[in-house]
C-alpha cells in the first residue's frame, strides 16, 4: 500500500490509500468526464487492511450513493499548474484550476458520487463510476440527499449534460459486443453506447472518416470511427490481445 506525500505552505501530510477500484475503464481515454453519465460503467472498490473489516463499512446498507475522494493516479505532477484547459471548453481555452474538475489538480484529489449496488465483505460494488483501473481511493462519505443536493446551485460553464452523439454498429461488432456480454456478465453493449455518446475526442479534433479510434472496456477492445463528425459508428469489439 503506497503513501502519497500531501503538502501545504505551512506542513506536510502523508495519506493512505483505504482501497483500490477495479473498473471497467482500463485506459483513460472514452471514461465520461463526469460519473453517472454512463450508468453502465462499474467496478469494485476493495479494500485494504484494516479498513476490509465489517466495523468500518458498517451501516452503509442503507446508503444508495456514495462520495469517493480518491488519486488521479496517472496525472500526479511535482508542479502545480494555476490554469488548465477543461475539455469542456474545447481543451483550447484556459481557466484557474480551482474553476474545474480537470485531473490535474494541486494534491491529485478527484471526488465522485457513485451508486452503491452492493456490499461484501472488504468490498464494494459501484455503478456509474468515472474512475480508471487501480484508482487509489482515500475515502468514503455518503451521499446526504437533503445536504448534497442544492436544488439553487448554477454553474454557468456547466449548466447542463454534454450533448449526446448518434452511436450506431456494425452488425458484426453488436454480435461481437453481445456475446462479450454474456462472458462478462456485463451490460457492455449498454456501456459502449453510453461512454461513446459523450464523444471522447478532444473537443478541438475533427474526425476524419478513415480515422480509427479505441478504447479498452473491461478485457475487450473497442473500436470505432466517425462517418460524419456528430455519429459514431462501432467497428469492433475483440477480446484484448
Amino acid at each position: 500500500m503506497g503513501n502519497f506525500q500531501l503538502w501545504s505552505p505551512a506542513m506536510s501530510y502523508s495519506v493512505s490509500p483505504i482501497g483500490f477500484v477495479r473498473s471497467c475503464f482500463k485506459e483513460k481515454f472514452a471514461i465520461p468526464r463526469q460519473p453517472h453519465l454512463a450508468p453502465a460503467a462499474r467496478g469494485v472498490l476493495e479494500l485494504v487492511a484494516p479498513f476490509d473489516q465489517p466495523e468500518a463499512i458498517e451501516g452503509l446498507e442503507h446508503v444508495s450513493h456514495v462520495w469517493l475522494l480518491f488519486l488521479f493516479h496517472q496525472a500526479l505532477e511535482d508542479k502545480p499548474r494555476l490554469k488548465v484547459r477543461p475539455p469542456r471548453l474545447g481543451g483550447n481555452q484556459s481557466m484557474g484550476v480551482f474553476a474545474t474538475r480537470a485531473t490535474h489538480r494541486p494534491n491529485g484529489i478527484g471526488q465522485s458520487v457513485v451508486a452503491l449496488d452492493k456490499i461484501e465483505p472488504g468490498k464494494l460494488y459501484l455503478s456509474g463510476i468515472d474512475l480508471l483501473d487501480g484508482t487509489p481511493v482515500l475515502d468514503i462519505k455518503p451521499y446526504v440527499p437533503y445536504a448534497d443536493c442544492i436544488s439553487s446551485a448554477t454553474n454557468s460553464m456547466a449548466d447542463a449534460a454534454p450533448r449526446l452523439i448518434k452511436v450506431n454498429w456494425q452488425p458484426q461488432a453488436l454480435q461481437q459486443a453481445s456475446e462479450q456480454a454474456q462472458r462478462l456478465q456485463q451490460p457492455l453493449v449498454e456501456l459502449i453506447e453510453q461512454c461513446l455518446a459523450q464523444d471522447p475526442r478532444p473537443a478541438y479534433q475533427s474526425p476524419q472518416p478513415e480515422r480509427r479510434y479505441g478504447t479498452r472496456l473491461w478485457d475487450v477492445e473497442v473500436r470505432w470511427h466517425y462517418p460524419q463528425p456528430d455519429q459514431i459508428c462501432v467497428l469492433e469489439v475483440v477480446p484484448g490481445t
